[in-house]
């Protein structure tokens, strides 16, 4: 008989979802409160007290003596408290108040690959470099690693005003600080800048690593490590650790220190685990980021690792640069022989050596950690301890699904792991015994296998370095555009080598992050966007140590026009997928041509996306005023080196306005040249523009009309002069 289900008994259930909506509201958890740049004429040192009293008007009775955790007081304004929902939405109307927001995790987005791209060791250099200061915000450094050596370093730069915390610097890591605002560190932490994941080195030493010869991992990638810029320095400023990840806090507090110091380039390889959709100066890379910006410091991050699904980018700010990541012709291939001869291919990188000896293959599914309460459903896939150990031992495992290599501990006594999946295979993992990846339709063969024959067996092969001919071309785990925020602003900005990428490595964690894995190395492989940022970062930092009176603007632009542009074919979401194009070092140091962007420009910006005078006055320090409405059409004039139309129309027209500045010859004349698609009409006026001097500017509008409504089109907008072609991706979209 059926439980009827009276108004009483609904009119209690509700009561109950409101009292326990109540209680929920009632518990405080930890906020960061953000107020806009340093109010102007105002000792710093006065920050923390206004921070208290602010929060005492809030807490009233509750307020304790170091209920503020943290005051940003050294390059812009802010405070982190523990609140009630509801104390949070009062801080929030308070005057002076830009956002207030809670403080959430963010992870970690990994030699060749500078020759693939055109940068070789023998590249022109200027002796600025060493003047060059590439901060590092992530895991902390392995100061003992040849990558940071200091030999032939002079002292650091006169302009720097660093420091370093419970670490010993040198001429080359000249700042090393750490931040945890927790105050919680695991037994396997050392509280310090040191790090013991290896990321954050991996990353420094790809950005800004000494030239190192004789490198390799176990033989794999050998040849000679370096950065981008290896005559720089690196100041580190660690916010990630073991068990707590990056908290918003810590990593608001890098930006404050950091852009205090004195950074030239900020790389930061961190994003969240999954798609957060946040309004501008609600994220802690928005606001570290535009801060930055104000100071002349150019900010680089990662596009994260959530792809290839639209829409996954959380890096949208038009101040940042945001990398997606790309193949650069490195690849690893890791075979499996069946006991009947038959091969197939997967993919890995596998350093152990079976010798091609057959060992019993067994089904997850068929050993079942039963006592452990686990069914087959669940031990085919391997998840952690589902798995029976006795089973498994002296034997190859068959996974249907994909583990992390910190899920592999499982498998006690196993020889070896086959997994089976759609997961893409471009960016091999290191595991902690012989392993390899392969198709979900090669997996089912070798069920098939296993069913055919009473006895069957298998073996792995040690991994084979083979050449990817049709680099370069995005990875699938690279987060894809368009921008959720700003949809007329193109993201990923540009696209660097994010892909098999070896660099420097902390012998404090093992190369496959799994804790009894014994090969404890100085330089490891590693994919992701954490690895395309740094790369860019390098080049912002190449491209700076030329023009040292560059804005932040000047060289993203020159970065983006400049990028060797890529395959359709090999990339279906086009723009979306690699922004720009390939990141090209060398030509980034004379475009040409820029699209400069003020401060000025960006307040247009802001207020046409909504932000009020008020707020602006507050997030600049100054007299800011909106002279635009509340509109989109304020991003048609923001003076991007891109172009980002979405439409829901079927006929539609949108007019551009930009201006270039002459960083070329003195005496030029630039042709506009268009390539686009038959369904689109783009017209550019003038099409020529002379100059007569550097630094002279001329403005130009660009119209986009079509009649018709399409998934994605793209274009070009060429500027030429006959030595410089100065690019500017179009993309045109709807659904």
């Amino acid at each position: 008989m059926a439980n009827k289900f009276t108004p009483r008994i609904f009119l209690l259930f509700l009561l109950t979802l409101i009292q326990i909506h109540h209680a929920c509201s009632k518990q405080r958890k930890t906020y960061i409160v953000y107020m806009g740049d340093r109010p102007k004429g105002i000792d710093p040192t006065t920050l923390p007290s206004l921070h208290s009293t602010m929060a005492q008007n809030v807490l009233g009775s509750d307020f304790e003596p170091g209920a503020v955790l943290h005051s940003y007081k050294k390059s812009f304004n802010g405070f982190v408290l523990k609140l009630t929902e509801d104390e949070a939405e009062t801080l929030a109307e308070m005057d002076n108040v830009v956002s207030v927001f809670p403080n959430t995790k963010h992870y970690p987005c990994t030699t060749k690959s500078w020759d693939f791209i055109g940068l070789p060791h023998n590249s022109k250099r200027m002796n600025l470099e060493s003047d060059i200061i590439v901060g590092v915000i992530d895991s902390g450094i392995w100061p003992k690693s040849k990558s940071f050596s200091d030999e032939g370093f002079g002292p650091p730069p006169k302009k720097w005003k660093g420091s370093c915390h419970n670490f010993t610097c040198n001429n080359k890591i000249i700042g090393a600080q750490y931040f945890n605002i927790k105050r919680f560190y695991s037994k396997k932490d050392i509280e310090g800048p040191t790090d013991v994941n290896g990321h954050g080195t991996h990353c420094a030493s790809t950005a800004a690593g000494n030239m190192v010869h004789s490198v390799s991992l176990q033989g794999y990638a050998s040849g000679t490590a370096r950065g981008g810029v290896p005559s720089a320095r690196i100041a580190v400023y660690k916010v990630c650790w073991e068990e707590i990840g990056c908290n918003d806090a810590d990593i608001l507090s890098a930006f404050d220190s950091a852009i205090h110091d004195g950074v030239d380039v900020l790389s930061v390889s961190l994003g969240s685990k999954k798609v957060v959709i946040t309004p501008y100066f609600k994220n802690v890379f928005d606001i570290g980021s535009f801060h930055a910006m104000k100071r002349g410091i150019f900010t680089v991050n990662a596009a994260n690792n959530l792809g290839p699904n639209p829409s996954t980018m959380t890096s949208y700010p038009p101040w940042i640069l945001s990398v997606a990541a790309s193949t650069f012709g490195r690849k690893f291939s890791t075979k499996v022989q069946l006991g009947n001869g038959a091969i197939y291919e997967g993919a890995t990188i596998n350093t152990f050596d079976l010798k091609r000896k057959m060992f019993p293959i067994i089904f997850a599914r068929d050993i079942p950690n039963v006592a452990g309460g686990f069914n087959s459903s669940q031990s085919r896939l391997c998840s952690t301890d589902s798995v029976d150990k006795q089973a498994v031992k002296g034997k190859i495992v068959l996974c249907e699904g994909f583990a992390s290599a910190s899920d592999v501990g499982f498998f006690s006594g196993a020889v070896g792991i086959i997994f089976g999946d759609n997961y893409p295979q471009d960016s091999p993992f290191i595991f902690a015994l012989p392993t390899t990846l392969l198709s979900l339709w090669n997996f089912r063969e070798i069920q098939y296998y296993m069913k055919s024959t009473r006895n069957p067996t298998a073996t792995i092969f040690k991994s084979e370095e083979v050449e990817d001919s049709l680099s370069p071309y995005i990875a699938s785990f690279s987060s894809r555009g368009p921008n959720p925020i700003t949809p007329n602003i193109l993201k990923p900005d540009i696209a660097a080598p994010g892909v098999n990428v070896i660099a420097a490595w902390t012998p404090l964690n093992p190369i496959s992050e799994f804790e009894d894995d014994k090969r404890r190395l100085p330089y490891n492989i590693i994919s992701g966007t954490s690895m395309a940022c740094p790369h860019a970062a390098a080049v912002a930092a190449y491209v700076k140590s030329f023009h040292p009176n560059w804005s932040p603007a000047m060289i993203k632009s020159a970065i983006m026009t400049t990028a060797t542009p890529m395959s359709h074919a090999l990339n279906p979401e086009a723009e979306f997928a690699y922004g720009a194009g390939q990141i090209n070092p060398v030509k980034a140091t004379n475009p040409g041509l820029v699209y400069d962007i003020t401060e000025a420009d960006y307040a247009d910006f802001l207020c046409g996306e909504g932000y009020t005078a008020k707020q602006l006055q507050v997030l600049t320090q100054d007299k800011s005023n909106c002279k635009v409405k509340a509109n989109e059409k304020a991003v048609y004039n923001l003076n991007l080196p891109s172009f980002a139309l979405k439409i829901n129309l079927t006929i539609f027209s949108h007019v551009y306005h930009r201006t270039v500045t002459n960083v070329g010859s003195a005496t030029s004349t630039y042709k506009a040249r268009i390539i686009s698609p038959p369904l689109l009409e783009i017209q550019v006026k003038p099409n020529v523009l002379s100059f007569t001097s550097i630094g002279q500017k001329k403005s130009f509008s660009l119209t986009i009309e079509a009649a018709i409504n399409v998934e994605v089109m793209s274009a070009s907008l060429i500027w030429d002069d006959g030595s410089h072609q100065v690019r500017s991706p179009i993309v045109v979209y709807g659904k």
